[in-house]
């Protein structure tokens, strides 16, 4: 009853994930017209920073800063989330690459007929998935996986990159919603491939 029961859930959740990935594509010229419609100067020097600083090269920072800290501190359950959020971001970021330089999806900034043009090293046609967006989500997810009390509140920050990304028109809805799902996929992977993995350390900083 248990594996059933199991199985009826990865189902669903197989299904879900397939609804909003096709939700995505039908919104993807909506959302792209109301954006280009609502470009305001103030809003797209915010979005362009944004979308500067969220890329892996910071989170991969971020992720050894904190590495630094808990090693300083002696905190070996934090050390061990600070390399699960590390390696998430990196997997997260090269699943992204490969699929991008597969897909070769032009950008919305690009005007072209053919919108697939297949297998493309041009990051002009590297739209499908955003990179930043894997990367910035695996990271945070591989936090909230860990510590969902100080992870899941943090997961607004690659939300925020996501609709910069598309702001920018580097991506369409669907590029960054694709991304997002392949990034909590690699962080819950990497979350239940390490040996011990932390449920809340919070929660023993608090006892």
């Amino acid at each position: 009853m248990t594996i059933r029961l199991r199985g009826r859930k990865w189902y669903l959740l197989l299904l879900a994930t397939a609804l909003t990935l096709s939700v995505s594509f039908f919104l993807d010229p909506f959302v792209q017209e109301w954006i280009a419609q609502h470009q305001y100067p103030g809003t797209r020097l915010l979005m362009q920073a944004i979308s500067r600083f969220g890329d892996w090269p910071e989170h991969i920072a971020l992720g050894l800063a904190l590495l630094g800290f808990a090693w300083w501190g002696h905190r070996k359950d934090w050390m061990q989330i600070a390399l699960a959020m590390i390696l998430a971001c990196a997997m997260a970021g090269a699943v992204a690459r490969v699929g991008k330089v597969s897909a070769g999806r032009a950008r919305p900034s690009v005007h072209t007929d053919a919108a697939w043009t297949g297998p493309s090293i041009s990051s002009r046609f590297n739209a499908f998935p955003s990179g930043h967006t894997a990367a910035s989500a695996a990271f945070f997810a591989s936090l909230a996986f860990a510590s969902w009390r100080i992870g899941v509140p943090l997961m607004m920050i690659p939300v925020l990159i996501a609709l910069s990304r598309m702001y920018v028109a580097a991506h369409y809805l669907s590029d960054v919603v694709c991304a997002a799902l392949i990034g909590i996929l690699i962080a819950y992977l990497v979350h239940r491939w390490f040996p011990s993995p932390i449920r809340d350390p919070q929660s023993k900083m608090q006892n």
